[in-house]
Parts: structure tokens; C-alpha cells; sequence
């Protein structure tokens, strides 16, 4: 339940201010808002009220899946033609210069862009940046499966990528390794270079597996209540170090240990205030032993870095800029067959929620959604503001505005083709789901 409050109340705050920036510019240049609905409502609505004041309608509509502010004199989603039969009214859309009605079509996504910036900002003058640095990863890295076929061993401490010396694990270093000729890394006090491609990216993305984790002991930071660990005697702060006889070091070494050990007894070697010591252990039937682990930012250097109000804004702008720049790179491998297989929908972005609050965790979401949803708005299909903004640049050039009917015919089909989108995107939630 929390999850899924957390991604509606993101939905929705992201969704208001996209159409407040419509609404605002709107305003600005005096055209006439008809309604101002979060989400949409066919059929029916579940709140609306009416400024005396404006005449705009606001609202809730019941169906989640965005929301739109409808401007007088506009052809729009909703395919409203009958009042571009009668005059053209001063209030209307349609009665304003072509660069008025381009500034109130690209509002939304700047809004959204802008959202990202601020709140990036305040994430780095709230907490700044925190962050185990590779060069402090003394265990080295787990790599994927996929990483490890590409030559990558487990143990090995990333270094650079191409010339460009890699500082941490997050999404801006994985592309700049996904774009480099080779990697550079430390392997047993030697430096080797492993060359990469574009297939790594694309396998990766196929698999879902990730590329790499920081690498530490199987350290137990809680062990749960009437478990196997508990029943065998093992403690917080415990280190194994070995299961059924075969030394482990992280908890990956472990996994195939356990699995082969369902509802099984085994021997179990683990450190406790530096002796070692020795049980024997039953793991449940889905191989598990009922322990939380120490995470490796309890086990290995953490590098803190905090910046001051004014200092956090141009650092905000940058982190956005980055955001939008990296989406707008990665979003080619839809056109694979690799992407096109890892599309999802509301079921794949709710799931990026956690199910516990963290303030920091959900605002880093909201900043990053906000980009995802400033980029695709920006795609040049008719129905989103990037196909308005495409026809009103063509009008600027062609020094009139295109047809009503071609207008009409572009609107149905782009509609058409998001609707499309929209069900592939569920779609494929669902069958990962039933998978």
C-alpha cells in the first residue's frame, strides 16, 4: 500500500505541475481554460469545481493515466471541433501568434524539467552526496553473470573507462562505461584492460541483471525471529565464512550453497569478536537462512560531500541536464529488440518505489521521473506537446497554420498510436508478472 500511494502521489504531483505550466502561460497570454483535470474522466468524474471567477473547470478524473488542461480554440485529445466552426474569439488559442502558442505547448515539459532541477538541488543541499568511491572498494565488485562472459571477474576494482578515471557506482558512470572502448581494472595488484561494446548494454538490459555490486563478507546486521539462523544459534554482527565445508566469502558465493541445501542440515563456519566458530544449520525451503545483511555502505568507506544553498543550484542544473542528456541516449535502445522487450508500465515504474518512505529515495524518483516525463513529452507524436510543438514550428515556417482537418486526422492518429503504446507497455508488465 505504500508503494502504491507513493507512485500515485508521485503521478499526480508530476502530472499538475506538467499541466500548470500549460495553464499558467495560458493564462499569461489570455487564453480561456476550459478545465484543469488530474487524470482523465470519460463518462464520469470523481471531483470538479467551477471558478465563478475564470469560468475554468477543475477536476479529478478517474482514470490514472495523466491528466490535461483543454484550452478554448484548440484541437486537443478530446477532438472538441464544434467551437473552430464558429468566429475566432480573442480568448482562443487559435487567435494568438504562433509563438504564444509555442510557448504554452512547451510550458509543460519546461515545468517538468524545471522540477527536476530544483529538486536536484535540494537533495544536494538537504543531504549533498554520498557515495562509497570505487577506489575505497577494497573487496573490488560482484558482476552480473553477463558482466563476468564480457571478461569482467569478480574481485576486480573498476578504474577508468577509456581515459576517464571512474569515482562511483551510479547511472551516470554506467553510461560513461557503456560508451567507452575499454575498462580499465585492478585485479590482484595488476591493471588490465577489458574491452566493451554495445552488445554489454544491450545484454544487460535483456537479461535485467545489472552489471555490478560492491563486493563484501557475508556479515548478518539482524537475524529474524524463529528463523534458521536463530535456531542455529547465530547472532548480529556474526561473519560467515564457510557453508557445508566450502569457504564463502560474499553472500552470492553463498546462494548456490543454500539452494542446494533446502530444508537440509549443513555445517556453518562464521567469526564472531574474532574467533571462529562452528554450527550446523537447516536453510528453509526457498534456500534461505532469515537474515538481513550489513550493506556494504556499513562495511566499506563512505565519502561525504555536502554543498551550500547557493552552491547546490548550478550542481542541480548540471545533475538535470545529465538526466535528460543520458534518458535521450538510452531511450534508442527501445528500437532494439533487447529495449522493446524491457518496456514496462505503471506496474514497472510503481515498482521502483519502495515499500517503506524515505524521503530522500522518493524525491531522487520524483526528479528523475520528472526528466522521463519531460523527454517523452518531447516525443514529435500528435496527442503529446512535442507533436503540437512540431506542427506549430512547421506553421512558423510555412508562414500559416495547417489545416483543420489535417489537424483532426493527426491528432486521431497519434492518439492511436500512444494508446497502442500504452497497452504494449502494460502488456508486457503483465506477462512478466504471469512469468
Amino acid at each position: 500500500m505504500i508503494q502504491i500511494l507513493q507512485f500515485v502521489g508521485a503521478l499526480s504531483l508530476m502530472v499538475i505541475i506538467h499541466e500548470f505550466g500549460h495553464y499558467i502561460t495560458a493564462r499569461m497570454f489570455g487564453v480561456r481554460v476550459e478545465k484543469f483535470y488530474l487524470f482523465f474522466n470519460p463518462g464520469f468524474t470523481l471531483f470538479k469545481y467551477t471558478s465563478k471567477k475564470s469560468g475554468t473547470e477543475y477536476g479529478i478524473g478517474w482514470l490514472p493515466f495523466g491528466g490535461y488542461v483543454k484550452l478554448s480554440g484548440m484541437i486537443d485529445e478530446s477532438l472538441d471541433t464544434k467551437q473552430l466552426a464558429s468566429e475566432v474569439q480573442p480568448w482562443e488559442f487559435r487567435a494568438k501568434p504562433a509563438w504564444q502558442r509555442l510557448i504554452i505547448m512547451a510550458a509543460g515539459v519546461f515545468m517538468n524539467f524545471l522540477t527536476a532541477v530544483v529538486v536536484s538541488a535540494m537533495l544536494l543541499f538537504a543531504y549533498g552526496d554520498r557515495y562509497v568511491a570505487l577506489n575505497d572498494a577494497k573487496y573490488g565488485m560482484e558482476f552480473s553473470q553477463v558482466a563476468q562472459k564480457y571478461g569482467f571477474v569478480n574481485g576486480d576494482i573498476l578504474l577508468m573507462a577509456d581515459e576517464k578515471p571512474l569515482e562511483s557506482l551510479d547511472m551516470e558512470t554506467m553510461r560513461v562505461i557503456f560508451d567507452a572502448k575499454q575498462i580499465t581494472v585492478l585485479r590482484a595488484g595488476d591493471t588490465l584492460q577489458i574491452p566493451v561494446n554495445e552488445s554489454l548494454k544491450l545484454d544487460l538490459i535483456e537479461s535485467q541483471q545489472g552489471f555490478a555490486s560492491f563486493r563484501c563478507p557475508f556479515v548478518i546486521e539482524k537475524v529474524g525471529d524463529m528463523t534458521p539462523a536463530q535456531l542455529a544459534g547465530l547472532q548480529d554482527g556474526d561473519s560467515i565464512v564457510a557453508m557445508a565445508g566450502t569457504p564463502i566469502f560474499t553472500h552470492a558465493d553463498a546462494s548456490v550453497i543454500l539452494k542446494a541445501h533446502r530444508l537440509q542440515p549443513m555445517s556453518l563456519q562464521y567469526y564472531r569478536a574474532g574467533n571462529l566458530c562452528t554450527t550446523t544449520i537447516t536453510p528453509d525451503s526457498a534456500g534461505l537462512l532469515g537474515v538481513y545483511l550489513t550493506p556494504y555502505s556499513k562495511l566499506l568507506p563512505v565519502t561525504q560531500v555536502n554543498y551550500g544553498f547557493f552552491e547546490s543550484f548550478p550542481l542541480g542544473l548540471e545533475r538535470g541536464v545529465g538526466m535528460f542528456t543520458g534518458y535521450a541516449d538510452d531511450f534508442k535502445v527501445v528500437f532494439t529488440p533487447q529495449g522493446a522487450s524491457s518496456i514496462g508500465g505503471f506496474g514497472t515504474l510503481a515498482s521502483l518505489f519502495p515499500d517503506s518512505f524515505s524521503a530522500q529515495y522518493f524525491w531522487t524518483l520524483i526528479a528523475y521521473m520528472s526528466v522521463v516525463l519531460a523527454f517523452m513529452n518531447l516525443l514529435p507524436i500528435p496527442g503529446l506537446d512535442g507533436g503540437h510543438i512540431l506542427f506549430l514550428l512547421i506553421e512558423c515556417i510555412r508562414r500559416k497554420p495547417l489545416s483543420q482537418k489535417f489537424m483532426v486526422k493527426a491528432q486521431i492518429a497519434g492518439m492511436i498510436l500512444l494508446f497502442a503504446l500504452l497497452f504494449y507497455a502494460n502488456g508486457m508488465d503483465l506477462i512478466r508478472w504471469l512469468g
